[in-house]
């Protein structure tokens, strides 16, 4: 589990490459579900919970770009 201040330090290409993995890593997750070899089930809400933090900072990263454009034409 990865804190969001830790994701904040990465670069926007570092972000794109662990929400990838974090979306692979989830259908793997709901197969091994499907196909009863799923150990924990809550690594499936764990994994959900990843992927919404690592899409809220760049979320963050796109509304300060946003704000910044807003700032420069007023």
């Amino acid at each position: 589990m990865t804190k969001p201040e830790e994701l904040r330090d990465l670069s926007d290409e570092e972000l794109e490459t662990k929400l990838a993995e974090a979306k692979e890593e989830l259908f793997n997750l709901r197969f091994q579900l499907v196909t009863g070899q799923l150990d924990n089930p809550m690594a499936i809400k764990i994994m959900r919970k990843e992927i919404a933090r690592i899409l809220t900072v760049i979320r963050e990263r796109e509304l300060a770009v946003l704000e910044g454009a807003a700032a420069e034409e007023a």
